[in-house]
């Protein structure tokens, strides 16, 4: 049996990294930043990496929000979020991640998209 997504990206260990990593790249970020002035930065990173855990087929430990809850009223742009798909490259680069990981994240993140974009 192949390990899965969350398992390939280093687990519970490796999946806070990269959640951590995404959060600090997106606050560097002119595209975005300003999305998160008024953000309780840990928080995020904490709901980032149950989001990523849950999501690449670890525990289901996420209790957020679903995407179109979370964004709802952001109106949220085309351009902000290809700014959050580089800044996940990025933060995958970062990390050493695989092509073939690279690829099944940006698979995830790219299908949300219409639950994310214009809420």
């Amino acid at each position: 049996m192949s390990a899965t997504l969350f398992e390939r990206l280093g687990g519970e260990a490796g999946i806070t990294q990269l959640a951590s990593d995404l959060l600090d790249t997106h606050l560097k970020n002119p595209v975005i930043a300003r999305r998160y002035v008024d953000s309780d930065i840990p928080k995020a990173k904490q709901g980032a990496a149950e989001f990523f855990t849950t999501g690449t087929g670890g525990p289901n430990v996420y209790t957020g929000k679903d995407m179109v809850g979370t964004h709802r009223g952001m109106n949220i742009s085309n351009d902000e979020f290809v700014a959050v798909l580089d800044d996940v490259l990025i933060a995958l680069d970062k990390n050493g991640v695989g092509q073939r990981e690279k690829e099944e994240v940006l698979f995830v993140f790219f299908s949300m998209k219409n639950e994310v974009v214009g809420q």
